[in-house]
C-alpha cells in the first residue's frame, strides 16, 4: 500500500493528491464502464432498406440519407434501395427534392424501410434560370418548370409537343399534321407584327438557332422527346432581360436528362408502336349529289363531263398511318463521372400517303468532378439524322374540290394512268387541278437533315474563394440539309415544264462562348444573402445555301444554280444581383447590352435592364404562426427586352438587289440583258423594345394540399418592326420594313395544383391553367394619321384572292376585314348584299369593316391524373375561347360558278352551297369567318407498373394511350385550330392510338 501510494505521487501531475486502494479500483471501474459505453455508441452497424412514394408505393431514386450531425450518408439507387453503416442509435435525415424532410431514429434495426410524403409546395425545388438555378421560393421572376413526369404522353415526335396545354402563358399550336411539324408557340402572345414572335430555346445552357432550315419543318425535330428532364419558360422581363436581344418573346429552358454521382447501372429499353386515322373530313358533296347539282345547274357541256364514278378523294389520299418509336438509355456513375447515353430511332407514317419521317438519335452527357469538387464539367453532344419525305401540300385541297363522279385511274395509260383534265389534242388542260392521287405519287419531295449541337461548360469554385465561380461555356449548333425534288415528265403535274428536277444544300453553322463569373455570400452579422454575376457572350451564326433548278425543256441549262454564305453576330455583356433580407424580401436587379450585326453601326448596341421584387409573406411571423400557408409570395416586375431577329436577311439596313429570272430579260438592240430590282431599305433600323411590368402571387395552402399562382402583366412594343406602303411609282418592292408604331399586350394568367386525394394505395391530382390575353396595335405612322386605315394582310386562295385581314391601330393583328353580310328572315346570307356601314349609299371597299380575330381571348388546360396500387391513368384537355377562323375551303368552294369551267373540267363545291346558294364568290363576307372556340381531349392514357419481374431486378411498365380523342367546336371546317386564322393549308390533325412498354434492367 506505500509502495503504491509513493509510486502513484512521483508519477502524478499533482504528488500531493493521495488515493487509497478501493478509490483506484473504483476509478478504474468507472473508467472501463464509460469506454465500454462509448464503445457500443460508436460501433457501426450496416442499415439498408428501401424509400417509396407514399402514393405510388414505387421507389423513389436519388434520396438522400445522411446520419444526423454528420456528413456521412449515401443515396438511393434506381429501385429505391440504400445501405450505410451507422451508429446503432443514429438518427437518419432523409431528404428529396418535391418531398417532404424526414428524420428517423435507426433504433438498432439493421432494415429500415420509409415512405416519404409529397411536398406540394415544393419550396426547396431548385429551378433552372438564365445563367444558373435558383430555389423555387427564391425566384422574383413569372417562372414555371414541369418536368417529364407531367409531360403529354402518346406519339410525340418533337418536344414542343410535350408541353401543349400544360402552361399558364404558353400557346402552342401545331402545323398541322404532318410527321415531324413544328408548331407555334407564343409566351403572353406576340410583341411583334414583322419580326420574329417566336421564344428564344435554350438546350442545357446552350442558346440555339430556332430558325428553320430547307428539309425540316421544325427546329426542334432533331431533339428526342424521351432524352428531355424539365422545361422551363422564363415569361416576364425580369426572369428573361438576362438574355437581352433574343428575349422580348419569352426564354424555354430545355434541361435534358442525366447520369447522378453514386447512381448504380440502369439500363432502360421503350418502345411504342402507334395507329393514326383522320379524325374528320371536310363535308363536300358526294359523287350522286354532285351529279344531281350539275344536272340542275348546268349545262350541256358540264353535263357532258360527268363521270359514274362515286370517289371519296379524301379517303382516296390518306391512310391509316403505323409508326414505331424506340429508345434506349444507359445511365449511372462510374468513380467521380456520371454518365447517361441514349440512342433512339423514330419512324412516323404520316396519314396522307408519300408522308412520312425517320428520326435516329444519340445523346451523351457526361458529368464528371475534379480538384475535390471544386472543378464540375458539364458535356452534352446530341445529334440526329432525320430524312423527311414531304407530301404535295396541295394535294388536300385538291382532292377536297376535284370531281367525285371521275375515278382515280384512267382507262388510258397516258400520265401514268391517273385520271387527268384533258383537251382535244389529250395534253392536260392547263389551269384544271391535278388529280390529287397523282399529286402525292407522281411527286418526289425528300430531304435528309444532320443535327448536332453541342457544349461544354467548366464550373470553378476558387481554393482560395469557395464563394466565387468562374463558368466557361463552350458550345456548338451545327445543321445540314440535302434535298430533292422530283416529277417525271411523264406526269400531268408540271407538264408545260416537263417535270421537275431540282437539288438544294444548305448548311447553318453557329458558335457560342459564354463566360461569367458569380459571386454568393451569406451575410449573418445583417441577416443577408448576395448573389452576384457577371458575364460576356459571343455568338456567330454562319449560313450556307446552295440551290440548282435543271431547265427539262432546254436539257443542260439551269432555271436556277447558284450559291450564298452570309453571317450575322451578336456580342453581349450582362450582369445580375440577387439581393435577400431575412430571407423573406427578395431583389433582383439585370442589365444586360447587345450589340447586333444586324443594324448599322450608329444602331447596333442595346441596352436591356430589368428589377424584381419578391415579398414572402409565408416567412412573415403573423403568417407562419397560423400554419395555414407553406407558401405565399408577392412578386413584382419590370423590365425592357429587345428584338433583333427582324427579317430572313442578315443585312436588312443594307440595300439589296433582286435578280429577275432568266426570261425576264430587257431588249437592248437585238440582245437580251437580265434586269436586277432594288429593294426597299431603311438604313437606319434600330431595335424593336418591349417593356414588361408584372405583379404576381405565389400560393401553397397546407391542409388543402393546393398550391398555385396568379400574374397580370402589361407588355408595350415601341420601335415596332413593320411594313408600311411605298408609294407608287417608286423603283421599288411595294413596302419597307422600318421602325414604326407601337403595340400594347396584357393578360392574366392562373395556375391552379391540387392534390385531392393522398393515400397510400390511391392518389388524384389535378392541374388547371387559363390564361386571359388581349393585344393591340396603338400606332402605326411615323405622324398620326387618323385616316390611315391599316395595312391589308393575310392572303386568301379562291376567286381574285387577295388580302382577309388587316393591321389597323386600336385594334387586334391580324383584325379580319370583311363586309357585314345581310340575312334574310329565314337566316339565309343574301348573295352580295351587304350593311352600307359608312352611309353613302353604295357598297364599295370603305364598307368592309374589323370583324373578329385569330387570337384567343382565353386559353386553358386541364389535366388529371390517377394512381391505384400499380395502376395509374389520367388525361389532359385545352381549349381557346373566343378565337376566329376566316373557312377559306368554304369561301373558295361555294358558289355554282366554281361548278364548271369553260376549258373543260369540273370542281366540287362543299355542302355549305346547300346553305347560302351563292352564285358567285363571296370571299370578302364575314359569313366566312366563323366562331373556332373549341375543347380539345389531348390525350388519355392508362399504365400499369409491373414492378420486378426478375430476380435480377428488371422492371417493367406497360401503358397505352389515345391522343386527339375529340374536339367540341361550332367550327365548320376541318379543326378550329388554325395558327394565323385562315384555313386553308389543310394537313389533318390524326386520331392516334398507342400501346408502349417500358423495361429497366
Amino acid at each position: 500500500m506505500k509502495q503504491s501510494l509513493v509510486w502513484f505521487q512521483r508519477n502524478s501531475q499533482n504528488p500531493f493528491v493521495k488515493f487509497s486502494k478501493a478509490s483506484i479500483r473504483a476509478f478504474t471501474f468507472c473508467m472501463l464502464l464509460i469506454l465500454g459505453s462509448q464503445f457500443v455508441a460508436n460501433a457501426q452497424t450496416l442499415i439498408s432498406g428501401k424509400i417509396t412514394d407514399r402514393k405510388s408505393g414505387a421507389g423513389v431514386p436519388g434520396v438522400n440519407v445522411v446520419v444526423k450531425g454528420t456528413s456521412k450518408g449515401t443515396s438511393t439507387n434506381q429501385e429505391g434501395k440504400f445501405s450505410l453503416s451507422a451508429p446503432s442509435n443514429a438518427i437518419l435525415v432523409i431528404s428529396s427534392v418535391g418531398y417532404k424532410k424526414q428524420e428517423v431514429s435507426a433504433g438498432n434495426k439493421t432494415e429500415i424501410n420509409i415512405s416519404l410524403e409529397e411536398d406540394i409546395s415544393a419550396l426547396g425545388e431548385v429551378v433552372v434560370v438564365g445563367y444558373g438555378s435558383q430555389k423555387k421560393k427564391d425566384l422574383t421572376g413569372s417562372i414555371v418548370s414541369i418536368n417529364s413526369e407531367d409531360f403529354q404522353k402518346g406519339n410525340i415526335s418533337t418536344p414542343d409537343q410535350l408541353i401543349t396545354g400544360k402552361m399558364a402563358g404558353v400557346q402552342i399550336t401545331t402545323n398541322g399534321g404532318m410527321p415531324g411539324s413544328g408548331s407555334q408557340i407564343r409566351i403572353r402572345g406576340g410583341s411583334s407584327l414583322n419580326a420574329s414572335n417566336d421564344p428564344l430555346i435554350v438546350i442545357d445552357g446552350l442558346p440555339i438557332d430556332n430558325s428553320t432550315i430547307d428539309g425540316a419543318s421544325n427546329p426542334l425535330a432533331f431533339v428526342n422527346p424521351n432524352d428531355i428532364e424539365t422545361f422551363t419558360v422564363l415569361k416576364d422581363a425580369s426572369a428573361t432581360a438576362i438574355y437581352g436581344s433574343r428575349a422580348s418573346n419569352g426564354v424555354i429552358l430545355i434541361t435534358t436528362k442525366k447520369g447522378k454521382k453514386g447512381d448504380d447501372f440502369r439500363a432502360t429499353f421503350s418502345t411504342q408502336a402507334s395507329a393514326s386515322v383522320k379524325q374528320g373530313k371536310i363535308d363536300v358533296l358526294s359523287g350522286d349529289e354532285f351529279r344531281t347539282l350539275v344536272n340542275a345547274k348546268g349545262n350541256d357541256a358540264a353535263k357532258a363531263l360527268l363521270g359514274k364514278s362515286n370517289t371519296d378523294w379524301q379517303d382516296a389520299i390518306t391512310r391509316t398511318a403505323i409508326s414505331t418509336d424506340n429508345n434506349l438509355s444507359l445511365s449511372g456513375s462510374y468513380k467521380n463521372l456520371p454518365y447517361r447515353f441514349s440512342a433512339g430511332y423514330t419512324d412516323q407514317n404520316g396519314i396522307i400517303k408519300t408522308s412520312s419521317m425517320d428520326r435516329t438519335s444519340l445523346s451523351l452527357g457526361l458529368s464528371p468532378t475534379f480538384l475535390n469538387n471544386h472543378l464540375k464539367v458539364d458535356l452534352n453532344l446530341k445529334g440526329s439524322v432525320t430524312n423527311n419525305n414531304f407530301a404535295n401540300d396541295g394535294a388536300y385541297g385538291t382532292a377536297v374540290s376535284f370531281d367525285p363522279t371521275q375515278p382515280v385511274y384512267s382507262s388510258k395509260e397516258a400520265y401514268n394512268g391517273y385520271f387527268e383534265w384533258l383537251d382535244a389534242s389529250g395534253t392536260p388542260i392547263t389551269i384544271a387541278p391535278r388529280n390529287p392521287l397523282g399529286l402525292l405519287e407522281m411527286r418526289t419531295d425528300k430531304a435528309k437533315v444532320k443535327k448536332s449541337i453541342g457544349n461544354i461548360v467548366f464550373d470553378y469554385k476558387f481554393h482560395f474563394l469557395p464563394e466565387l465561380r468562374a463558368n466557361l461555356n463552350l458550345g456548338y449548333d451545327f445543321t445540314s440539309s440535302e434535298g430533292q425534288r422530283n416529277i417525271p415528265a411523264s406526269s400531268a403535274i408540271n407538264f408545260s415544264s416537263k417535270g421537275l428536277d431540282e437539288y438544294y444544300t444548305r448548311k447553318n453553322n453557329n458558335s457560342t462562348l459564354e463566360f461569367y463569373l458569380n459571386y454568393v455570400k451569406d451575410l449573418k452579422s445583417i441577416d443577408s444573402r448576395i448573389d452576384v454575376m457577371g458575364g460576356y457572350s459571343y455568338q456567330d451564326f454562319l449560313s450556307e445555301r446552295f440551290d440548282q433548278n435543271k431547265d427539262l425543256l432546254n436539257t443542260g441549262s439551269y432555271l436556277k444554280n447558284y450559291f450564298y454564305k452570309t453571317q450575322s453576330t451578336l456580342v453581349s455583356f450582362y450582369g445580375r444581383l440577387n439581393y435577400a433580407f431575412k430571407n423573406r424580401y427578395l431583389l433582383t436587379f439585370t442589365l444586360r447590352q447587345d450589340g447586333s450585326s444586324r443594324f448599322s453601326p450608329d444602331n447596333r448596341w442595346g441596352t436591356f435592364p430589368s428589377a424584381g421584387f419578391a415579398w414572402k409573406l409565408s416567412e412573415e411571423p403573423f403568417i407562419k404562426e397560423s400554419d395555414v400557408f407553406s407558401d405565399l409570395k408577392v412578386r413584382l416586375g419590370y423590365g425592357i427586352t429587345g428584338q433583333q431577329n427582324i427579317s430572313s436577311s442578315n443585312y436588312p439596313y443594307l440595300g439589296l438587289y433582286t435578280p429577275g429570272l432568266p426570261t425576264a430579260g430587257y431588249q437592248l438592240g437585238d440582245n437580251y440583258y437580265n434586269t436586277i430590282r432594288p429593294e426597299g431599305y431603311d438604313a437606319n433600323l434600330k431595335w424593336e423594345q418591349t417593356a414588361t411590368s408584372n405583379i404576381g402571387l405565389d400560393f401553397a395552402i397546407k391542409k388543402a394540399r393546393i398550391s398555385g399562382s396568379v400574374d397580370y402583366y402589361f407588355k408595350k412594343t415601341k420601335d415596332l418592326l413593320a411594313e408600311v406602303d411605298l408609294p407608287t411609282g417608286s423603283n421599288f418592292s411595294s413596302r419597307l420594313l422600318t421602325n414604326v408604331g407601337n403595340m400594347e399586350n396584357q393578360g392574366v394568367e392562373l395556375t391552379i395544383n391540387t392534390n385531392l386525394i393522398a393515400r397510400k394505395d390511391f392518389s388524384w391530382d389535378v392541374s388547371f391553367n387559363i390564361t386571359r390575353n388581349s393585344t393591340k396595335i396603338t400606332n402605326l405612322t411615323r405622324n398620326p394619321d387618323p385616316n390611315y386605315a391599316g395595312l391589308e394582310v393575310g392572303g386568301i386562295a379562291g376567286g381574285t384572292g387577295g388580302n382577309i385581314q388587316i393591321h389597323t391601330v386600336d385594334y387586334a393583328p391580324n383584325s379580319f376585314f370583311v363586309y357585314k353580310q345581310v340575312y334574310d328572315a329565314n337566316g339565309k346570307p343574301l348573295e352580295g348584299v351587304y350593311a352600307d356601314l359608312n352611309g353613302d349609299g353604295k357598297i364599295t371597299p370603305d364598307d368592309r369593316y374589323r370583324y373578329k380575330k385569330p387570337a384567343a381571348d382565353y386559353f386553358y388546360g386541364f389535366t388529371s391524373t390517377f394512381s391505384y396500387k400499380k395502376f395509374n391513368a389520367g388525361f389532359t384537355l385545352r381549349g381557346n375561347i373566343g378565337n376566329y377562323v376566316y373557312n377559306n375551303v368554304f369561301s373558295s368552294n361555294g358558289n355554282y360558278t366554281g361548278l364548271y369551267n369553260s376549258t373543260g373540267f369540273l370542281s366540287n363545291l362543299s355542302k355549305d352551297i346547300n346553305t347560302t346558294q351563292f352564285n358567285l364568290n363571296q370571299n370578302k363576307s364575314d359569313y366566312y369567318v366563323e366562331n373556332a372556340s373549341f375543347l380539345r381531349m389531348d390525350n388519355f392514357t392508362v399504365g400499369y407498373n409491373f414492378g420486378k419481374i426478375t430476380r435480377q431486378g428488371a422492371t417493367l411498365r406497360l401503358n397505352a394511350t389515345a391522343q386527339n380523342v375529340f374536339v367540341i367546336t361550332k367550327y365548320r371546317g376541318l379543326d378550329p385550330e388554325i395558327a394565323g386564322g385562315i384555313d386553308n393549308k389543310l394537313y389533318p390533325r390524326a386520331r392516334t392510338i398507342s400501346l408502349g412498354a417500358v423495361v429497366g434492367f
